[in-house]
């Protein structure tokens, strides 16, 4: 496994590592993402097995043992799989996540406590600020979560906009025909009736990057797509329910 380093944004950097044997013939991409501050803090995890291709990149970045705070948006394999290898790698790091996730989950799994926000709370990073967004069900998970980091306004969201092959680390082009594409084909997403009032919230942030977990990232109008999403997953809620 090769695992890439990309600035997204200032000081903010997306670990991809490209795996072509999942969702053949296209592939799919695993993305991280590194904020660098006083704390720096790493946005999912990745599996097990890709720790040590992940850990040699942001080594490239930055010494581990800086790693100060771990966080990711649900308990799953790709998101939180390696979450003790790095509390090992970093000794001074704490998982931080929500109380649904911290209470049902993580306190169990993780080697140390994790430290629990409140829906809306801020993380100070020491140069930079990450506010804490309870997502329950979006896009799916009943402990998700997701982080805006105020400066950069860049949203840190996850599993939406999903899309696959292996492109470019940032785009200004079309990623909802290709998330939507996707999503016809995983059928990954929770459609219940919160879906389309949480990313009009997320997308009343005005964000100017979405740090996507599988694709590129996003800098184009992220309020609009944000906003498009939230349709297209209410007309197939629409469409179930009359079905």
């Amino acid at each position: 496994m090769e695992t890439r380093v990309a600035e997204i944004a200032p000081g903010i950097f997306r670990l991809s590592t490209f795996v072509p044997e999942v969702a053949p013939p296209a592939g799919f991409t695993f993305n991280q993402f590194l904020i660098l501050a006083d704390e720096p803090l790493l946005f999912h995890c990745g599996a097990r097995a890709m720790f040590p291709s992940i850990s040699a990149a942001v080594a490239t970045l930055m010494p581990l043992e800086r790693l100060r705070w771990i966080s990711f948006s649900h308990v799953e394999a790709d998101e939180s799989g390696a979450m003790n290898l790095w509390l090992a790698a970093a000794p001074k790091a704490e998982v931080a996540h929500g109380a649904t996730a911290c209470n049902v989950s993580i306190g169990d799994l993780a080697d140390r406590p994790p430290r629990i926000l409140a829906d809306g709370e801020v993380l100070d990073l020491g140069g930079r600020r990450v506010r804490y967004l309870d997502t329950p069900h979006v896009p799916h998970g009943w402990d998700a979560g997701m982080m805006f980091e105020e400066e950069t306004k860049t949203l840190l969201c996850s599993d939406l906009f999903t899309h696959l092959g292996d492109p470019e680390p940032l785009t200004e082009g079309d990623i909802l025909g290709p998330a939507t594409a996707a999503e016809e084909a995983f059928q990954a997403t929770s459609l219940t009736p919160a879906i389309r009032p949480t990313l009009a919230r997320l997308a009343d942030l005005k964000p100017q990057t979405l740090a996507i977990m599988h694709g590129s990232s996003y800098t184009g109008d992220c309020a609009a797509a944000l906003t498009a999403l939230g349709d297209f997953y209410a007309a197939r809620l629409e469409a179930s329910l009359g079905a």
